[in-house]
Parts: structure tokens; sequence; C-alpha cells
């Protein structure tokens, strides 16, 4: 979907060109949010990429190690001490509790592993022989669980920015390449079709001022016309007038 060369069906008024104008600004503006929020989601989605590979470095050598010790508190029990382990534990003493963290408005779910204090139920697990191993099988083991439970939180959170990071690229990609230059066209072609108007205008102005200008000068000539024959009506008056009295053919008497 490209927005080159199109534009919105409107109605070329200056009121349609400041909305445009406003819209375009409105967009720019979360163009700019939203990529700064794409390069925040993006910095720290490469930042839990590197711990879940470290997470899952750690997760194999303290599994590598759990399964030496489970060997050996197996060789040293001489039994199967799993069914020691069951009957012992009565309570889970390693929980795991959430919390949420805000990255750039997205709340990404964090585990946490804890220990509750209370009753330690496997205190007489390997009382006969084997009890050093057992300790140091159980340490490694919680040790295990700690790191899978880090695991877990971070390939959660590796999931959810992912999903939210594709959502806002599409979001700016949507801004930059069709509302934007679509925006743009529209106001392009308001200002077109306004200053088409304006000449237009311009040009309409032109041509009533050129035909007053012809009317008046028109009138100024009917009204010399006029004057001029109200003149000539006036000196023809005065002639007649002097013909009726007779003026003009007596000589002067001198006494």
């Amino acid at each position: 979907m490209s927005g080159a060369g199109a534009r919105e069906a409107v109605f070329p008024t200056r009121q349609v060109l400041g909305q445009m104008k406003s819209k375009l600004k409105g967009a720019q503006i979360g163009h700019d949010l939203l990529k700064r929020k794409s390069e925040a989601l993006t910095k720290r989605f490469r930042e839990i990429t590197r711990r879940i590979d470290e997470a899952k470095r750690k997760m194999g050598r303290v599994m590598q190690i759990a399964a030496f010790s489970l060997a050996e508190v197996t060789y040293a029990v001489g039994g199967d001490i799993g069914y020691q382990i069951q009957e012992s534990a009565k309570n889970a003493r390693f929980r795991v509790r959430t919390k949420q963290e805000n990255v750039s408005g997205v709340f990404l779910p964090a585990f946490e592993s804890f220990q509750t204090e209370g009753n330690n139920d496997f205190q007489l697990t390997g009382l006969g022989k084997g009890g050093q191993q057992v300790q140091r099988c159980r340490e490694t083991y919680s040790r295990a669980v700690e790191t899978l439970v880090e695991l877990a939180s971070l390939q959660t959170a590796f999931v959810i920015l992912d999903e939210v990071i594709k959502v806002v690229n599409r979001r700016v990609n949507a801004i930059e390449h069709v509302i934007i230059p679509r925006t743009e066209n529209t106001i392009k072609y308001i200002n077109s079709e306004l200053d088409e108007l304006d000449r237009e205008e311009f040009y309409r102005l032109k041509k009533v001022s050129g035909k007053k200008e012809r009317d008046a000068a028109v009138a100024e000539k009917a009204r010399l016309a006029a004057k001029k024959a109200a003149a000539e009506r006036e000196v023809e008056d005065d002639i007649e007038t002097k013909d009726m009295l007779g003026d003009q053919d007596n000589e002067d008497v001198i006494f």
C-alpha cells in the first residue's frame, strides 16, 4: 500500500486546508513518537536477546553439573532417591512471583524466584549415607531452577516485544509511506485549487474593473457631448434672440 499520488476526497476550501495542515502536523508528531518508541523497544529487544543467549549457555552448564551431581547421589545412596524426596517434601519452598516492567508503554512480565522460610523437609534425606552429595545436588538443582525461571522470564519478554515491535513498525511505515504522503498530496491539491480560484477571481475583478472604466469613459464622453450640445443650443438661442429684435440691421443715428 502506497500513498504516492493518492489524496483524500475533500472539497478545496481554506477551512479544509487548515484541517489538513493540522492533520499533517499530528501525523508527523505521531511518527516521531512511534519512531522513538520503536528504537527504544528494539534496543531492549537486543539486550534481551543477548541475555537469553547467556542464560541458555548458563543453563547448559548448570544442567550438566546437576546431571553429574545426580549421578553422584545415585552412586552414593545406592538406590532410587526420588522416592525418599517425594516422601520428605511436604510444602514447596521454591516459589515464583511475577511483576511488571514498563518499557515505553509496554508492560513486560518478569518472573522472580525465591525460597520461603520454613522447616527443611530434606534435613533427614541422606542421613544414612550420601548426605553431602545430596546437599550438593539440591543446591545445584536450585541454581538450575533459578536459571530456568530467568530464562522463562526473558523468553516471555522476547515474544511480547517481538509482537509489539512488529505492530509499531507497521504503524510507523503506514504513517511514513501512506498517511503523510496522502495528506501532503491533499494539501498540494487544495493549494493548487485555491490558487486557481484566486487567479480566476483576479481575472474577473480585472474584467469588471475594465468594464467599469469603459462604462465611465462612455458616460464621460456622453456627458461632454451633452454639454457641447447644450452650449451649441445656447449659442443658437442667443442668435435667434438678436434676430427677433432686429438690432443688427439698424444704423446708429447721429444728431
